[in-house]
C-alpha cells in the first residue's frame, strides 16, 4: 500500500504541491517549518505531472523528479514526509480537482494547502480559486522577495476576516475553511531554477 493511500483518518496532513523541478534543501526547510508550526502529523509532496501555469520547456520526466525528491526524503530520514504521484493516478489537473478527490478518499484526514507566499500572488489565476479557499484552509509560507507583497495581495485582503495571527497556526487543521494563516520563519536561499541553471552551466562548460 502506498503512504499517500493508507488510511489516514484523525491526522492532520499537510499537501505540498508543486514541480520538484529539482526537489532541494528548500522543500526539506519549508516543510519543516510547516510541520512545527501547524503541528501537523504528515506532509504529502504532491509532484505535479504539469502546472497548468509554467511552461513545461525544461521540465524534467516526472519518474526524474520522482526519483530525486524520495533519495532527498530519504537521505533526510524524515518518515512523516511522503512523496507520491497521486495526481497523476487521480488524472486531476487542477488544485482544486485534487483537493476534492483526497478529501472523498480520506474523509477522516484533516488536510491543509500549503503554499508559498509567491503562489499566494498567483491564487486569483488558478482554476475555481474562490472554491478552493473554500474547500481546505491555507497556510502561507514565507518566499524571499515575496511575503510582504503577498500579503498585500487581493487574495489576502479577500481573506483577511478568516486570518489568523501566526500564533495560532497550530489550530488551523482544526478549523473548517476558509481559513488562512501566513507563517513567520527562516526562508532558505535554495532555488529549483538556480539548480537547473547551474546544471546547464555544468553541461556547457563540458562540451
Amino acid at each position: 500500500m502506498k503512504r499517500d493511500e493508507a488510511p489516514t483518518p484523525g491526522l492532520k496532513v499537510g499537501l505540498l504541491g508543486g514541480s520538484f523541478n529539482p526537489a532541494h534543501e528548500g522543500h526539506l526547510h519549508l516543510t519543516r517549518m510547516c510541520m512545527k508550526a501547524l503541528a501537523l502529523d504528515r506532509v504529502w509532496w504532491l509532484v505535479s505531472p504539469q502546472n497548468p501555469l509554467k511552461s513545461a520547456t525544461g521540465m524534467a520526466p516526472l519518474a526524474t523528479r520522482m526519483k530525486a525528491a524520495n533519495d532527498l526524503v530519504a537521505k533526510s530520514g524524515d518518515r512523516r514526509i511522503a512523496v507520491t504521484d497521486i495526481e497523476t493516478r487521480l488524472g486531476t489537473r487542477f488544485t482544486i480537482d485534487t483537493v476534492r478527490a483526497l478529501k472523498t478518499r480520506h474523509p477522516g484526514t484533516r488536510f491543509v494547502w500549503l503554499m508559498g507566499a509567491d503562489n499566494l500572488l498567483q491564487l486569483p489565476r488558478w482554476a475555481k480559486w474562490r472554491d478552493l479557499v473554500d474547500e481546505i484552509p491555507l497556510a502561507v509560507y514565507p518566499r524571499p522577495g515575496f511575503t510582504l507583497k503577498a500579503r498585500l495581495s487581493p487574495a489576502a485582503a479577500m481573506l483577511k476576516p478568516v486570518t489568523l495571527e501566526p500564533s495560532d497556526a497550530s489550530l488551523l487543521a482544526r478549523l473548517e475553511p476558509p481559513v488562512l494563516v501566513f507563517l513567520d520563519g527562516r526562508t532558505h536561499p535554495a532555488s529549483a531554477t538556480a539548480i537547473r541553471a547551474a546544471g546547464m552551466a555544468a553541461r556547457v562548460t563540458k562540451s
